[in-house]
């Protein structure tokens, strides 16, 4: 396996993890999440996929497979996340620029795996 790969598995499962926690009533994503106009059940949706995922990219570090599953489940997520900021709320590219990174660096897992 690349060691670029595990050092990005390493990144996005811990990444992941602290954002996905923080979808369960941090209060900075509960005002997020009104800003975007999504429920309270789509913030808590969103935090289950992040740490599910993050969990399933960190396993894939020694079982290999998990490593793209996690790492599409990212990709979707960031690329979707990208969207609301860029579509829905209409924020500057700026705003949008973590998603869009998380978005690359789960492609970059994917095309290594």
């Amino acid at each position: 396996m690349h060691i670029l790969s595990i050092v990005l598995q390493i990144i996005l499962g811990i990444g992941f993890l602290l954002f996905g926690f923080m979808k369960f009533g941090s209060k900075q994503m509960v005002d997020e999440f009104k800003r975007y106009r999504l429920s309270t059940g789509m913030r808590i949706f969103t935090g289950l996929v992040e740490v599910l995922s993050a969990a399933i990219i960190i396993i894939g570090i020694w079982v290999s497979p998990y490593a793209l599953i996690g790492a599409i489940l990212m990709a979707i997520t960031m690329f979707v996340a990208a969207l609301v900021h860029l579509v829905r709320v209409k924020d500057p590219v700026g705003k949008a620029l973590m998603p869009i990174i998380l978005f690359i660096l789960a492609v970059i897992v994917i095309i290594l795996n």
